[in-house]
């Protein structure tokens, strides 16, 4: 197999703060929490009968055991592609933490700068969902943050240092049932964020005739929806109700308003992980509309005795081995990589650029994923590792950053990255009609979004589907190393930046911030125009 180049010293991230390297093989020890007190405790990772698991006690609520990943091969080649950069912010809010996650918002301890910020606008649903981050009609509150406020937040994202963030999620929630939805799109758009983009059940674009057409005029670029199969069934078990032809239509919106879609599943053992194969196939059919699945496998929250979780436990390794049983696309261990082996792309782009850009320096056990590329017209789909020698092109690009960096001039460097990429295309294995030049600007549109939307799309590149598997850590399962290299944040109305797994799980400082920042739910139904109909909309997450 080959390998990325693995920094073995400890470095410092902008603000000084010293970052160890990770410990790669197993067993190892790292630092976790206890699901019940949070106490920060020592667990121990191993393998135990091809799989990797985790275990760690509290002194005082005693043992806990989880799986980690289903497969220690492929957990271990993932670790072999962290490229370890990451050097956080130069201007944290929170500059002197002493301990993580309790001190959090980013500090300067944290290695990664934002990758995908994310904005909560409401905490009310126009669904309540089993399985959810939401916890449906269990708040007594509503946290619903002003549009000046949603301003503060937005600009304090793009003031990060030295890489501002550039891509933004709403979420919630349901986001698009804040009041000042598409004014809150607009007003990312003017502050020049690149990538707009809502988390979203659909019901809005499929119910209201316009309301895409609204979203994507004020500046929207993608749904991400919530999509945990392609039937009913699945749909009354996750989200308490059948969505599945209000699915279509909320697709077939988008499609008219010039919108992409990320599917976004929630997988759960038993529930819907036998759909992994026809989502994707799905996603595969509308390649018009669709840019990329983002697969979730399920995150507990709360106490869940270990025989429960045991049987709804879903790992990335499951995810990749089912998608290539149900659909024969791709080859479990072929296809995958962690997204940290993009950073030598980044490095090779900022060099190309002759400026810095984004590095998803998380960490390799977050999430696996690949590309493929799909002919337009007949539907067939093919992994970029299928004429592409990507670990070659990963090292190369390593490589070749610093050089290209020397050259005087863009077109220079752009030259030479021509040369460098063509060893690496094999132009006689690619698809129909990919040639080295549409690889190539298909390559930029990925980075480029506009070259990659609109007419540019099918005049100049290849059709690109993202297959991803993210999961999200929770309690039993918790790693701070994990969570100190988390490139997906929150901006919060307290003035800080949030690493998602410490504001969702964990410490989950999403409860402190809505309770610091909402309205009783008496007072919310006292001034909304909504009426008394707004108490079964009201969840927390």
């Amino acid at each position: 197999m080959g390998r990325g180049t693995v920094r073995k010293e400890a470095w410092r991230t902008y603000c000084g703060a010293p970052v160890a390297p990770l410990s790669k093989g197993l067993p190892k020890l790292v630092e976790s929490i206890c699901p019940e007190c949070h106490r920060i405790i020592p667990a121990r990772l191993f393998e135990q009968e091809g799989r990797v698991m985790m275990e760690k006690r509290c002194s005082e609520h005693g043992d806990f055991r989880d799986i980690v990943w289903s497969d220690v091969r492929l957990y271990l080649k993932a670790e072999q592609w962290a490229y370890e950069e990451g050097r956080g912010v130069s201007n944290p809010a929170v500059p002197d933490a002493v301990l993580c996650p309790q001190d959090c918002g980013l500090c300067q301890m944290h290695v990664s700068h934002t990758g995908l910020a994310n904005i909560d606008l409401t905490n009310r649903c126009n669904l309540t969902c089993p399985v959810c981050f939401a916890n449906a009609n269990a708040a007594g509150y509503v946290y619903e943050p002003s549009l000046e406020q949603v301003s503060r937040m937005l600009r304090q994202l793009r003031e990060m240092r030295p890489v501002a963030a550039r891509v933004i999620q709403f979420s919630g929630g349901e986001p698009t049932i804040y009041p000042h939805f598409i004014e809150a799109v607009r007003m990312a758009r003017e502050l020049g964020f690149s990538h707009i983009q809502v988390a979203t059940n659909g019901l809005r674009f499929a119910t209201e005739p316009d309301f895409a057409e609204r979203c994507a005029e004020a500046g929207l670029h993608t749904l991400y929806l919530q999509f945990d199969g392609v039937s009913d069934e699945v749909y009354r078990r996750t989200r308490g109700r059948p969505l599945w032809e209000l699915k279509q239509r909320a697709v077939e919106a988008a499609r008219r308003a010039g919108l992409k879609i990320v599917f976004v599943p929630t997988v759960v053992r038993g529930v819907n992980d036998h759909e992994v194969g026809r989502i994707l196939r799905f996603a595969i059919e509308n390649i018009d509309v669709a840019s990329g699945i983002t697969y979730q496998p399920v995150t507990f929250t709360g106490r869940i005795a270990q025989k429960k979780r045991e049987q709804m436990r879903y790992t990335l390794t499951d995810l990749v081995k089912d998608l290539a049983e149900q659909t024969g696309i791709v080859d479990t261990y072929h296809d995958w990589y962690p997204t940290p082996c993009t950073v030598s792309f980044s490095q090779f782009l900022s060099a190309l650029q002759g400026e810095e850009t984004i590095a998803l320096t998380c960490h390799p056990h977050c999430s696996l994923a690949t590309y493929l590329f799909v002919d337009a017209q007949t539907k067939t789909a093919i992994p970029v590792t299928r004429f592409v020698d990507v670990e070659g092109m990963l090292r190369a690009f390593r490589e070749w950053a610093p050089r290209l960096g020397r050259l005087p001039s863009k077109t220079l460097r752009a030259l030479a990255a021509c040369a460098v990429l063509r060893r690496f295309f094999r132009p006689e294995v690619a698809p129909p009609g990919l040639t080295y030049v549409k690889f190539l600007r298909t390559l930029e549109g990925l980075v480029d979004k506009r070259i990659g939307r609109g007419e540019n799309e099918e005049r100049l590149t290849y059709r690109t589907l993202m297959v991803a598997g993210m999961h999200f850590m929770d309690a039993y399962n918790y790693q701070l190393d994990r969570v100190m290299r988390c490139v997906i944040h929150y901006s919060a109305p307290d003035g800080r930046i949030y690493p998602f797994c410490t504001y969702n799980s964990g410490i989950t400082f999403r409860e402190r911030i809505e309770q610091s920042f909402s309205i009783p739910l008496e007072a919310y139904r006292a001034s909304s125009e909504e009426g008394p109909m707004t108490t079964r909309t009201i969840v927390k997450v």
